[in-house]
């Protein structure tokens, strides 16, 4: 994909040669690489923000830089300048991974309102700043109170009220900060108004302190919806705090325990009072709509009146400000003040992606009037008055609907503010199987199906229970009604925070994620013209999203499988064809496209992806916790629960990127998740053999089972985490045994051994390949593992693996004893023999991986890339489409794409 330019920081990247430039993460020996680590310990990192704009209104930013191994020891410190080194901006750093050698791979930085005005960033070792305000962290035995040095947040650690009050300056802005669940207990599926719900409270188990400043706090906040005897749907949220912010960041996770067939969720909130001072002229509300829209109200309007208070009393008004004492108005309406409506309640619902409803009445018991409408609302609102009043928003509001603001009792002594994740007011979330089964009773009725509509049906695998959905949100507490810039720009930051990133030039520098990117590079017409390909099957599923309107709370973030050409329109009914679920890794697609060109669009594409698929994909209660569901027509439709979903690796970079906690606490809670191959076995319907599962010799296979565990073990390792250990021992004896089997990784499986971590070594070679094999993340893998540890025999049993798969059968025969079968994906495994290639120096290997990757299958140089116009009646909605486009091809071709041109960019044909 080609760059879109930060302020042309990233013309520097697409240098010719840069895939040569970077080729030492693969092979150079130590005596080399120890000057270029040594080199590298003194060249500053460029920072820039992702979007224009810089830290606009937001309460700061966290940011992930890698360095190169050697280059910096455990507990450096770093020092962040503007470009110009005109200024030192306060920044608080800690390691998020580390290389074997003890020394930095990964580290985490966070800035606060002070980075605020500066577009362009130097990060170099030395001493950080003082930060002007620190924020900082007390707590007794039932509270933790976080100060910014702005505002004062007191969390409890039990009961109701997460959030007990959120002061400034002595002001208490908001109280009382909890969670709200209603329930339904059934669907009525004509009639839902005689439908019953109850409500359920957030109620706190534990709250912890996970930082405590100098710059960045953190507070981490678990617990249950309780209502008498039951609790139910877990919540964990984190609350993010930044040094003299006058805001703070809520991350909001669920997951669903319920039954699926009664425990309807009606609504999901998050809510806080506000307390009311001032006279109600001088209370605001303030409701965003698109992009800068607003509505600008006061509780009691003296505008539009019969009589005027005049134009300096209306226009102070309109801006927020205080009104002069009513003593001083035109007294035909002072006099009648009583009879202005105190307007104290508004609801802005978005039930699609296409529209949203605003509405207003004077108190309960009373009509609703209609306050407007729009298409696609920012999902944030204001609520306060001239002393002081609370923003908050609801970040992805309309992309994940159906979601609702709403705003009670402003006329009153507080207002309630409830920001709705799942509105009330739309259709109860139903998250019921979509079919009766249709008689696949038996393992063979269930192939049968699976060979008409792509579907692996099993009775009792379709359930949600176990998922989990993240939201974010911010509130600002703010000393007097913002102004309207200040409410455009606090909008802004809700719908995309700001992030900064460090450039693909020193991405790829510090030789992490394998080596398997190398910036963007144009030079030559050959890489010009794969560059225009990367580009055009981006931006195709991009506009897709936006088409076909793949939006949802549970469906944002994810893409469909298979096109069906007939209706032009993806198979999002069929089975096994619908939802991708991280089939064949379009996670890392994206992510590798963004490490090399730094877009913007790129990185929130797979953002979103990666909130979707590593929460609603994967199980994180129950007997599955740990395994993820292959695509269909439901994220959780599918009986094939396997690693090859839930695998760590689709999450590694955007935790690196960001050390977002929860994307951390996801990849550390696979750790363990070899025991699920105890409760299931993913090969029971093929079986002809008899097989009970034993933990001393579990049948777990080399590429996509061990691939997935393999990422979660590495995780934990390099980030020092609490299992870091057992997980180091695991990688090295899985390395030692699938490297001792006769065949290495063309074995295929082995009997794994849950106690000692190894695999048990076979009595005789066994050829074992799947196509599927390696596409879920194990050519990444190995690239990282053969860079981090010294293995001889596993890192040649891997080259073997990648130098034979695209192999005549007649070479394959004469190396293993037979050949592989009838494999398919040879473009997708090109960047196998390009990793090899590169990695023994063989020019042939080079040119087999530029001709499995042009014209073997997937899209070879006969592919058009063209868009056809579509118009109704044929479709729903005007678009195009491009019929050989699916998401299975596209995924490789661009990670094979990516990867050839940095390992054998320099030898790719003319």
């Amino acid at each position: 994909m080609s760059p879109i330019p930060r302020r042309g920081l990233l013309k520097a990247a697409a240098a010719a040669g840069a895939a040569a430039q970077f080729s030492w993460a693969l092979g150079q020996d130590t005596a080399q690489a120890a000057p270029a680590a040594a080199a590298a310990a003194d060249a500053p990192v460029t920072v820039t923000w992702l979007e224009s704009g810089g830290l606009g209104a937001a309460p700061g930013s966290t940011f992930g830089v890698p360095w190169p191994k050697g280059a910096h020891p455990s507990g450096r410190t770093f020092t962040l300048t503007t470009a110009d080194n005109a200024k030192s901006v306060p920044v608080q750093t800690w390691a998020t991974a580390y290389w074997p050698d003890g020394s930095l791979k990964w580290t985490a930085h966070a800035v606060g309102p002070e980075a605020a005005g500066t577009d362009t960033f130097t990060l170099t070792a030395g001493t950080p700043a003082a930060a002007t305000r620190q924020v900082t962290v007390t707590e007794t035995d039932r509270r933790i109170t976080v100060d910014t040095g702005t505002v004062k947040a007191v969390v409890s650690k039990d009961g109701e009220k997460l959030v007990e009050s959120v002061t400034r300056s002595g002001t208490r802005i908001a109280t009382d900060g909890r969670l709200v669940l209603l329930r339904q207990s059934d669907l009525d599926d004509g009639d839902q108004g005689n439908a019953k719900w109850e409500r359920f409270d957030g109620t706190i188990d534990r709250a912890t302190v996970e930082q405590r400043g100098p710059v960045r706090a953190v507070v981490r906040i678990d617990g249950k919806h309780r209502k008498g005897s039951r609790s139910w749907l877990p919540f964990s949220v984190r609350l993010y705090f930044y040094a003299g912010a006058e805001s703070f960041r809520m991350v909001h996770t669920i997951t669903y325990d319920g039954d699926q067939n009664k425990d309807f969720v009606r609504g999901l909130g998050v809510r806080f009072t506000v307390p009311m001072r001032d006279a109600a002229y001088d209370r605001h509300i303030r409701i965003a709509g698109e992009g800068k829209g607003f509505l600008t109200e006061a509780v009691q309007g003296i505008t539009g009146l019969r009589r005027d208070p005049g134009a300096a009393v209306r226009a102070a008004q309109v801006k927020g400000e205080k009104l002069p004492d009513p003593s001083t108005w035109d007294q035909r309406v002072t006099s009648r003040l009583q009879y202005v409506p105190h307007w104290g309640d508004y609801t802005l619902s978005q039930l699609s992606a296409d529209g949203f409803t605003l509405r207003k009445r004077t108190k309960p018991g009373h009509g609703w009037i209609t306050a407007g409408g729009g298409g696609r609302a920012s999902g944030f609102g204001y609520v306060g008055g001239v002393s002081g009043g609370l923003s908050f928003g609801l970040r992805d509001f309309w992309e994940k609907h159906p979601a609702q603001l709403d705003i009670r009792g402003a006329a009153g002594d507080a207002a309630e503010v409830t920001l709705w994740l799942w509105s009330p007011e739309a259709q109860p979330m139903d998250l019921r199987f979509y079919h009766d089964g249709m008689g696949q009773d038996t393992y063979p009725e269930q192939l049968e199906g699976l060979n008409i509509t792509y579907e692996d049906y099993e009775p009792g695998f379709g359930t949600p229970y176990g998922i989990a959905r993240t939201s974010e949100l911010m509130f600002w507490a703010n000393a007097t009604t913002p102004s309207a810039d200040t409410l455009v720009a606090q909008a802004a930051a809700v719908r995309t925070p700001p992030q900064l990133a460090a450039s693909p030039r020193d991405l790829a520098r510090a030789g992490v994620f394998g080596g398997l990117f190398a910036p963007v590079d144009r030079s030559v017409p050959a890489k010009a013209r794969i560059e225009d390909q990367l580009d055009f099957l981006f931006t195709y599923y991009k506009d897709q999203v936006e088409q076909r309107r793949w939006y949802g709370f549970w469906d944002y973030g994810d893409i469909m499988h298979t096109y069906d050409e007939d209706r032009h329109q993806w198979r999002y009914d069929v089975g096994g064809y619908a939802w991708d679920n991280s089939e064949l890794s379009p996670d890392l697609w994206l992510w590798y496209a963004y490490l090399r060109s730094g877009r913007a669009d790129v990185f929130r594409f797979a953002e979103a992806m990666t909130r979707h698929t590593g929460e609603v994909d994967v199980y994180h209660l129950g007997k599955w916790a740990g395994l993820g569901t292959r695509h269909g027509v439901q994220h959780f439709a599918c009986s094939a629960k396997q690693q090859r979903i839930s695998t760590a690796v689709y999450r590694r970079p955007y935790y690196f990127l960001t050390a977002d906690e929860r994307v951390g606490d996801l990849m550390h809670d696979l750790v363990d998740s070899d025991e699920t191959f105890l409760v299931l076995d993913p090969i029971r319907k093929i079986r002809t053999e008899p097989y009970t599962p034993d933990r001393n010799a579990l049948s777990i296979g080399f590429g996509t089972d061990w691939s997935g565990l393999a990422a979660a073990w590495l995780t934990e390792w390099e980030r020092k985490g609490p299992k870091a250990a057992k997980a180091e021992a695991r990688l090295r004896s899985t390395m030692e045994t699938i490297a001792a089997q006769p065949n290495g990784f063309v074995q295929g499986t082995g009997l794994y051994d849950l106690d000692t971590g190894r695999f048990a070594v076979a009595d005789k070679p066994v050829v074992g390949v799947s196509h599927l094999s390696a596409m879920f993340g194990l050519v990444e893998m190995c690239a990282e593992l053969i860079d981090l540890i010294d293995m001889p025999a596993f890192a040649n049993a891997w080259l073997d693996y990648c130098r034979y798969f695209n192999a005549t059968k007649a070479e394959q025969a004469a190396r293993y004893g037979s050949h592989f079968g009838n494999l398919l994906l040879f473009q997708g495994h090109s960047r196998q023999d390009a990793y090899a290639a590169a990695r023994l120096k063989d020019d042939k290997l080079a040119a087999r991986a530029w001709q499995k990757f042009s014209n073997s299958d997937g899209y070879t140089t006969a592919m058009k890339w063209e868009k056809t116009p579509l118009q109704g009646p044929a479709v729903l909605e005007p678009g195009y489409e491009n019929l050989r486009i699916n998401t299975n091809e596209t995924a490789l071709f661009g990670l094979a794409a990516i990867q050839n041109l940095a390992l054998i960019g320099d030898r790719i044909p003319s």
